[in-house]
């Protein structure tokens, strides 16, 4: 009998443009390069750049030319997220027509102010992974009438996925496959953490958590390797998937670098920016063997 040709296995390197590369920024670019060498697979490079207002052009070359000096070897062309809005639309649109999705009109202060509120009283709000208030879900049961009214009337607004009948629609256990630093194996599933995420804001055409679902799918990503901040976001993903009936990537979320300060890095670190290192003389073999590759 004989077998199925093998698929190549494809890894992806998806950094935004809104800062310089850091050393966090080459452990995974540099992982996903090794990681698609050992297996014979291809490496892809998207700029996800859907976040208008930070990131840019100039940023973007930056970013191109840190994993040019770091040896990063990845197929052109790059990927965009500016140029694919109408695809997250799409998925959207999807969702929207199943009742899945529901505007919400509730600021950040508004909900901050309702939290302090109800915790100053002793209550105890849900919170998600990352420590942040689950938005409140009352908007989910307005009425056309009043959802059409503030519509009409409020400047800015989301479209949230109303959790509880997106989780009815699937209408199974999710769960999916992780080989990296932290737990390992078939890992459990738990979108209802997140409460009704954001899927779309007035002044962005996509939330990550709809752009990056879509991307991996559309580029044929059969293996996501990247930060392990990004591992209980998973389950949100392997959620949307599911909605969308998009194949399931392997999953492999490795460890953080952490600054002086024990915090993972971030942008605005720039005595870790790989420009900084590079600007101080250090080469592309010192980036290796400080993030371990």
């Amino acid at each position: 009998m004989t077998e199925p040709p093998r698929q190549t296995p494809v890894f992806r390197f998806a950094p935004s443009p809104n800062g310089r590369l850091h050393l966090g920024h080459a452990l995974s670019a540099l992982l996903n390069a090794k990681m698609a060498a050992e297996t014979g697979g291809r490496l892809l490079l998207r700029i996800e750049d859907i976040d208008l207002t930070r990131c840019n052009l100039e940023l973007e070359q930056a970013v191109l030319a840190d994993l040019d000096w770091l040896g990063v070897d990845y197929e052109r062309p790059v990927r965009r997220q500016s140029e694919h809005f109408s695809l997250y639309r799409t998925a959207l649109d999807q969702l929207t027509s199943r009742g899945l999705v529901y505007p919400s009109f509730l600021t950040r202060g508004e909900v901050k102010a309702r939290v302090t509120a109800f915790e100053e009283s002793g209550g105890r709000w849900p919170r998600d992974p990352d420590g942040a208030p689950l938005y409140p879900t009352e908007e989910r049961d307005l009425s056309l009438e009043d959802r059409a009214q503030k519509l009409a009337t409020t400047e800015r607004h989301a479209l949230r996925l109303d959790m509880e009948k997106a989780l009815s629609a699937v209408g199974h256990p999710l769960s999916f496959q992780e080989t990296g630093d932290g737990e390992r194996g078939e890992i459990s599933a738990d979108p209802a953490r997140w409460g009704d995420v954001v899927l779309w804001r007035s002044d962005t055409p996509a939330s990550y958590h709809l752009a990056v679902t879509v991307d991996d799918a559309e580029q044929g990503v059969s293996h996501v390797v990247r930060g392990l901040d990004l591992f209980h976001a998973t389950s949100v993903h392997r959620l949307l998937q599911a909605l969308l009936g998009l194949p399931q990537p392997a999953y492999h979320h490795h460890r953080l670098i952490s600054g002086p300060d024990g915090r993972k890095l971030s942008k605005s670190a720039g005595d870790t920016a790989l420009a900084a290192l590079r600007n101080q003389g250090r080469t592309p073999s010192d980036i290796r063997a400080l993030v371990g590759i």
